[in-house]
């Protein structure tokens, strides 16, 4: 009784249906192409770069001003060739990373992170930006309190 109702639907020239039905014949079979011809590839980094992760430690309460001036000195860093991979902050308030502020930068090995970080140094506009960070981060015996850590990927890493 189903396949009658059916056909005589498509009889009484009921053209609604029939485009929908046509069209979405049109979309299954165009789904059906684009899946055999396009193959997604994954995103990886290129093998041998050589990644630095900075975690900072900001006076209590302070964190969300060092992130702030962390967000307008990227684009001096990004001018000597700092390319940040992110910018993080911890979404919870547990006690060892509440106050703290993360980046990750990749090089391309530690000569030209050495070199692209003294030039980022040198540069005059970045000078106003260091001295109201130092106000916000936290130290001990007069260094700063920010863990820094050269990382490779390791042969099993999505990101060579």
């Amino acid at each position: 009784m189903g396949t009658l109702r059916a056909n005589s639907i498509f009889r009484r020239g009921n053209g609604a249906i029939r485009l929908i039905c046509v069209s979405s014949l049109c979309f299954l079979a165009g789904m059906a192409f684009q899946a055999n011809h396009t193959h997604a590839q994954p995103v990886e980094a290129a093998t041998g770069h050589l990644y630095q992760l900075m975690v900072y430690h900001a006076q209590p309460g302070k964190a969300p001003a060092l992130k702030s001036i962390f967000q307008e000195v990227s684009r001096l860093q990004a001018k000597h060739g700092l390319r940040a991979v992110g910018y993080w902050v911890p979404q919870d308030d547990s006690p060892a990373w509440k106050d703290t502020f993360v980046y990750l930068v990749v090089h391309w090995d530690r000569p030209s992170a050495e070199a692209n970080w003294k030039a980022l140094h040198a540069d005059p506009a970045f000078h106003p930006y260091r001295e109201a960070a130092a106000a916000l981060i936290q130290q001990k015996d007069g260094d700063f309190q920010v863990d820094e850590v050269y990382m490779r990927p390791t042969d099993y890493s999505q990101a060579k």
